[in-house]
């Protein structure tokens, strides 16, 4: 497999935003700006909460399927190669590691079966768009945490994928999960979130390394990233991390995570968090605590290792 140099594209983008002729210079922005050459365009679905088994794809708080082919093949007239991932998110705020149900069905109470047959029905719709336009890899989930030891009907899943969608696939588990998935031999490519303390990378690398390798699968961050606050980097998969605007912080955080990483060949990229469909004022940036880096010295410590790949 070749180095991902990526960048996650598009993600909470409703219906309509990929019409914008913001989101396209978006785009363009993000292969000028960061060197990447993977987009990966990152749609989030919505059930009502973790423990209720409708997935919902259809309103507006999905792009419409004309623009997201349009954007898709908007990257590739760039020269980018692109990933899609659609996923879920619950109304409520429930993060979506915390979807879950009991092992055993019970009448009156909310099944695996009808969950995964939802679910199953969304990434369906979507590996049919990846296989039209020719997607260079599909990634069936993220984070999902509480659903992974379902082992059996994850690779029904996958199965399913794979009747209509032929290119890789992968799925996204969450940082430290890395060991819970007993169906990495089911996907071509096993990637994690790589939202790993600053001052841990050594430590966490050599544990991702034992527990991938029986598999002898490609591996790489399909997430990785920190936001321009104070402290994050000791803990940047907090977004509610409560700190000070801090544009050094984050490019510590970067220049750190790629000096680590790049001593271990095995690890074979990154699908960056996050690069915003509709940006924020490049002249604003230095307001901007999230992990977006557009405009921010992050972004240059990234094109410069993107260029040296």
């Amino acid at each position: 497999m070749d180095f991902i140099k990526g960048f996650t594209y598009g993600w909470m983008s409703m219906k309509g935003d990929f019409t914008k002729p913001e989101a396209k210079e978006s785009m363009r922005l993000l292969k000028e700006r960061t060197n990447s050459d993977y987009a990966i365009i990152t749609m989030a679905a919505l059930q009502d909460g973790a423990h209720t088994t409708e997935v919902d794809y259809t309103g507006d708080h999905m792009v419409a399927d004309e623009e997201l082919v349009e954007m898709i093949e908007y990257a590739q007239s760039l020269g980018l190669k692109v990933i899609l991932k659609p996923t879920v998110n619950c109304k409520d705020g429930t993060w979506r590691a915390h979807i879950n149900f009991f092992d055993l069905d019970v009448p009156c109470e909310p099944k695996w079966s009808d969950w995964f047959k939802s679910y199953t029905e969304y990434q369906m719709h979507y590996a049919k768009i990846a296989q039209k336009t020719k997607c260079d890899m599909f990634i069936i989930g993220c984070e999902m945490v509480q659903t992974e030891r379902k082992d059996k009907e994850w690779r029904k899943l996958i199965q399913g994928v794979r009747s209509v969608y032929s290119g890789p696939i992968t799925y996204n588990t969450d940082k430290y999960q890395e060991g819970n998935v007993k169906w990495w031999d089911a996907v071509d490519i096993i990637s994690s979130s790589g939202y790993y303390p600053i001052d841990d990378w050594d430590n966490q690398l050599d544990r991702i390394q034992e527990i991938i390798k029986p598999y002898n699968k490609p591996f790489f961050f399909a997430e990785a990233g920190c936001p321009s606050r104070s402290n994050s980097p000791y803990v940047p998969n907090d977004w509610n991390l409560e700190g000070e605007i801090d544009m050094n912080a984050q490019e510590d955080y970067f220049r750190v995570m790629f000096e680590k990483t790049s001593t271990r060949d095995w690890v074979l990229g990154f699908g960056l968090w996050d690069w915003k469909a509709l940006l924020h004022d490049e002249k604003e940036a230095e307001l901007n605590d999230d992990y977006a880096v557009f405009g921010k010295p992050a972004e240059k410590v990234i094109k410069n290792f993107y260029a040296s790949k």
